[in-house]
C-alpha cells in the first residue's frame, strides 16, 4: 500500500469539498456492521460529522471506535463515478475550543443547520456530538480512468492534522 502523495492528497481533498454526505458504517454491539448517511464537514483529511446524542451510531462508536465510510459524488454514467471509501477510527470532540472550530465549519458548509439548533448558545449543540473520523486508509474512487478504478493509500498521522 502507497503512502499518499501530494498530488493524490489534493484529489482526494477535491472530493472531500465537493461531497455533501458519506455513509458511516460503525460496528454494533452483536458485531454486525450498521451504515448511515451523515454530513459531514472536513478540515484537511480530518472529518466530521453531527450525530445523535444517544443515537445508535454514537452507541457503536463508544463500544468500538473503528469506523468505514463512502464518499459519492453525483455522476450521470458509469464512466463518470468518482468517490472515496476509507476506514479509521472515531473520537467524539472535546474542548470548547475544538467544538467551536467544527461548528463553524458545519455553519459555513450547512447554514440551515442553524434552524435545527437556533438558541442552544453552545456546541455541541444540545443533543448533538461532534464526530470526528481520522482515515487511516483511504481508497480514491475513479472510473474516469477505467472501470473499477480505485487506488489504495496509506494515511500516516501526520496527514489528517495538516
Amino acid at each position: 500500500m502507497e503512502q499518499l502523495s501530494s498530488e493524490a492528497r489534493e484529489r482526494v481533498l477535491d472530493i472531500l469539498r465537493q461531497g455533501r454526505d458519506m455513509t458511516l458504517a460503525t460496528i454494533r454491539p452483536d458485531g454486525y456492521p450498521q451504515a448511515t448517511s451523515v454530513n459531514y464537514v472536513h478540515d484537511g483529511l480530518r472529518i466530521y460529522a453531527v450525530i445523535g446524542l444517544g443515537s445508535q451510531k454514537a452507541e457503536n462508536i463508544q463500544h468500538n471506535d473503528k469506523v468505514s465510510a463512502t464518499i459519492n459524488l453525483p455522476y450521470a454514467d458509469w464512466k463518470d463515478i468518482q468517490g472515496l471509501s476509507l476506514a479509521g477510527r472515531a473520537i467524539f470532540v472535546q474542548g470548547t475550543e475544538h467544538t467551536d472550530h467544527v461548528a463553524q465549519l458545519m455553519l459555513h458548509r450547512f447554514p440551515e443547520v442553524e434552524e435545527f439548533f437556533s438558541g442552544t448558545g453552545r456546541t455541541p449543540w444540545q443533543g448533538a456530538l461532534f464526530l470526528r473520523v481520522d482515515p487511516s486508509v483511504i481508497s480514491l474512487i475513479d472510473y474516469r480512468a477505467c472501470f473499477g478504478h480505485t487506488e489504495l493509500y496509506e494515511i500516516g498521522p501526520y496527514a489528517t492534522s495538516e
